[in-house]
Formats: C-alpha cells, sequence, structure tokens
C-alpha cells in the first residue's frame, strides 16, 4: 500500500497524525511543502476512538513502512504518536504540532486543564449517544471558528466545521500507558493564540520531553498546521534531518 514510501530511502517517511474535530485533510498545506521538498508521505486516518486503540492502527501502518520514519501528531493526535511508537524502531523523530505529550497515567483532558486558557469545554455541543455505549463529541458549528481555526479564513473555518470528525468523550479521558518522547528525540511547535491547549501548556510539555526545538508562532490558532503550514513543515523537516 505504501510502496512508495520507500522511493528514496535517503529521506524518511513522514507519519502525520491528525487529532479531535479534524482530519487528515487539516495537513494538506503541510503535505504540499514536504512532497515538493522530496518526502514520502502518509497522513493516517485517525480514528479517534480511544488513545490504545488509535495507537495500534497507528502502529499498523508503521509496521508496513521499511523506512525511518518521522510521526507528526497534532492536538489528540500527540497522545496518539507517544503510544504508537512503542516497539517501531523505525521511529526516529517525535514532532508534536499544537499537541498533547502525555506523560504515562496522564489524560489528555488532564494536561487540557493543567493550566488556564482551553475555552473547549463550553463550545462543545451536546454529545451524541454511541449505540455500542459512550459518547461522541463535536464542537458547535457557529463557535468552530473562534475556538479551533481564528486565524484561518471564514470560507475554510466553516468547511472543516462542517466535516469535523468527532472525538469519544473516553478517549481526552483515557489514561497514557507510554511515553515515547522519554526515549525518543522531540520537536515541538504551537500558537500563541491556540485555544483547545492553553500555550503555557504547550510550553510545559515541550520542557518535560528536553525538546530539541519549540518553536511559538504568533498569533497562531489551534490548527497552526492549517494556518501556517511553512514553519510546521520546516520543523518537520528538521526533525528528520
Amino acid at each position: 500500500m505504501f510502496g512508495d514510501a520507500h522511493a528514496q530511502p535517503a529521506k524518511p517517511t513522514i507519519v502525520l497524525v491528525h487529532g479531535a474535530f479534524a482530519d487528515s485533510s487539516s495537513w494538506n498545506g503541510v503535505v504540499k511543502i514536504l512532497e515538493k521538498d522530496g518526502y514520502a508521505v502518509v497522513a493516517a486516518a485517525n480514528p479517534l476512538r480511544g488513545v490504545k486503540n488509535d495507537a495500534g492502527y497507528v502502529a499498523d501502518i508503521l509496521a508496513s513502512i521499511k523506512s525511518p520514519v518521522v510521526l507528526v501528531g497534532h492536538s489528540y493526535g500527540g497522545s496518539v504518536i507517544s503510544e504508537a511508537a512503542d516497539g517501531h524502531a523505525n521511529v526516529k523523530a517525535l514532532v508534536y504540532v499544537a499537541a498533547f505529550a502525555p506523560d504515562i497515567g496522564e489524560t489528555a483532558a488532564q494536561l487540557a486543564g493543567k493550566f488556564p486558557g482551553s475555552t473547549l469545554g463550553p463550545t462543545l455541543a451536546p454529545p451524541v449517544s454511541l449505540s455500542g455505549g459512550g459518547k461522541d463529541l463535536y464542537i458547535q458549528q457557529d463557535k468552530f471558528h473562534n475556538q479551533f481555526a481564528a486565524d484561518v479564513s471564514d470560507a475554510g473555518a466553516k468547511l472543516m466545521a462542517a466535516t469535523q470528525r468527532p472525538i469519544t468523550e473516553a478517549a481526552l479521558n483515557e489514561v497514557q500507558t507510554d511515553a515515547a518522547w522519554k526515549r525518543i528525540p522531540a520537536w515541538f511547535i504551537y500558537g500563541d493564540k491556540d485555544r483547545n491547549i492553553p500555550p503555557e501548556a504547550s510550553a510545559f510539555m515541550a520542557a518535560r520531553a528536553h525538546a530539541r526545538e519549540t518553536v511559538m508562532v504568533k498569533g497562531a490558532s489551534h490548527v497552526v498546521m492549517v494556518s501556517n503550514p511553512d514553519p510546521v513543515a520546516k520543523l518537520i523537516e528538521a526533525a528528520a534531518k
């Protein structure tokens, strides 16, 4: 399936993992730059069902790639990559893009509330009950632009709001069982206008992970990779080198 990912053994394959309320298209701008610069890219369709479940899904993709990998996570995708890299020696670097980097025993929800500033809670729509148990969470469409993607165009944010992928309530409260950033070099980038993960929380996680490089993008929202694909791609390429 990912045969072309092996075409240029000189360069690692970049695996991108989106977060909650988003999908793989949130990486479109970054993918264009990485591919232009000669990188093979796989933007995984993160199921958003639970950390262990989603990490297993990403780990299967990692197992199918023979080249070294730079594993990149946005938002809740950071929890997923921190778990998925376990046992995959081909993962050489981790990049956290406005992402959670939980320690063992922590949850995404816990980290979001560790410092003041997250305004996500009040913008959530009434949860959708699932027939198999549990609940799916969405952001109210009329609040999506301001909360999630304030620096994206009106039209772009409207489209993202309509196509958002829900995450289970349980996933955000699932306890982390591995923290790959303790063993694998990590890079961090986030916006100082992030309303989902407070910038203070991102700075804390980057410092704790002894990040090789931490970039704060002025004026950037939670979807820094959509509004500012250039610095995000640049940092991923720095990690790839």
